[in-house]
């Protein structure tokens, strides 16, 4: 093996930061919303401020009850989240420099500590002259939404129909069907659907006529859920169950990918609210099952816990049905993204989807996406540079393809 000179890694750089400029990215599960959702589109300073990653951290210094605090206006919160953490203490944090990276992009003075000053400048945009910017910053081609029919707030923009904005994908999301289905059978049954909590009669036909119409309602790319840590397949149980004869039927028959993000703990904290979620580690042997008994099922998949990675990527190295995407939550840091994608590249090659933002506000996928991409392209740089000097040669439009596919090509062949 020889050695790369200073020009050849050089070239190697500059064809990749080149790429990554210019290739549009397709941001494969996120939480926010279509324009037309109204208020369910997250966005600007105190939404910014106001997200549960903040608030948790705040709380740690902050001395207010759960309820005086909850029961402020949005922008009081928001007032105190800043005081906590961006003027009592430094904003180390990768949740107070995402707020910091977000303004700075938007070419606002983070300098000023100006918390009135950049409100101001969210007030006089319009929510379609905003997502317009923020998809150029982030140089987005399109999202892809966590659509909720149990969600009292969203179902009837659905059920009223309207204009969709192209760029914003539909993934139908089953938590409630699945994980509370004491609550969720009696709102079936009040919709229309001959359902009983005990599945007698029709039950498990009228589930699968329920996902069936709403997937094409909502022209869903996939369907998706969060489990916990305790998941198991076959699990006797009413998710068990409704997973067995309801949802995998249903992805077959649709050709529908089926996503699933495990490990989470709910509400470990329910003072927290959306803050008050945990996670550990989960038994790698169900995704092994899923796959291998459903095996014209296509899973992508992503985990919470550290200690489930390597697992999951041996699990993609036997399993074509399986693809492994993003940095979810607790994994979307620097430092987690950096191991996770060069552990990933070393053993599934290119196959696999390095990021996604999981964005809850708009403004998130800014530095969500800025963060990550310079992490990417140093690993890229590292390997192209390793192949390098073997002696393989690697031309730029070969780089501007495998860049493609990371960047939301391979979630598109994947589930195409």
């Amino acid at each position: 093996m020889s050695y790369l000179s200073a020009d050849q890694r050089y070239n190697i750089e500059n064809a990749v930061y080149k790429a990554i400029s210019e290739t549009k990215i397709t941001d494969i599960h996120t939480h926010v919303y279509d324009p037309a959702f109204g208020e369910l589109l997250l966005w600007g300073i105190d939404d910014l401020l106001t997200y549960h990653y903040l608030v948790s951290e705040a709380f740690r210094w902050m001395d207010i009850s759960y309820d005086d605090f909850w029961g402020l206006p949005k922008q009081y919160q928001a007032d105190m989240v800043w005081k906590a953490l961006f003027i009592d203490h430094s904003p180390v944090s990768e949740s107070c420099r995402g707020v910091l990276a977000v303004l700075d992009a938007l070419g606002l003075d983070v300098s000023m500590r100006d918390l009135d000053s950049y409100r101001e400048y969210f007030e006089s945009l319009q929510p379609s002259e905003y997502i317009d910017k923020v998809f150029e910053i982030a140089n987005l081609d399109s999202v892809v939404m966590t659509n909720d029919p149990f969600d009292d707030l969203e179902r009837p923009v659905w059920l009223a129909g309207f204009e969709r904005d192209p760029r914003f994908h539909a993934a139908l999301r089953m938590d409630a069907l699945l994980n509370s289905w004491e609550t969720a059978a009696p709102k079936l049954k009040q919709w229309g659907y001959d359902v009983s909590v005990d599945f007698s009669g029709e039950t498990c036909a009228e589930v699968r006529r329920f996902l069936t119409e709403w997937i094409d309602r909502i022209d869903a790319l996939y369907m998706a859920v969060s489990l916990p840590p305790s998941f198991a397949y076959p699990e006797e149980s009413p998710r068990g169950r409704l997973f067995a004869e309801c949802v995998l039927p249903v992805a077959r028959e649709t050709n529908l990918a089926l996503g699933l993000m495990i490990g989470v703990k709910r509400q470990v904290n329910p003072d927290l609210k959306l803050a008050g979620d945990a996670f550990g580690k989960s038994d790698i042997s169900v995704i092994e099952c899923l796959c291998r008994e459903n095996q014209d099922i296509r899973f992508i998949v992503t985990m919470l816990a550290r200690d489930n990675q390597q697992e999951l990527i041996v699990a993609s190295r036997k399993f074509r049905n399986l693809h492994v995407f993003g940095c979810w939550w607790y994994l979307n840091s620097p430092f987690f993204i950096e191991e996770l994608t060069r552990m990933r590249m070393e053993w599934l090659g290119l196959s696999f989807t390095p990021q996604h933002s999981d964005a809850r506000v708009l403004d998130q996928v800014i530095y969500k996406w800025g963060h990550s991409l310079p992490i990417i392209a140093d690993v890229l740089i590292d390997k192209y540079a390793n192949l390098a000097a073997t002696g393989w040669q690697i031309s730029e439009e070969e780089i501007k393809r495998d860049i493609t596919g990371l960047l939301g090509g391979n979630f598109w062949q994947f589930i195409s």
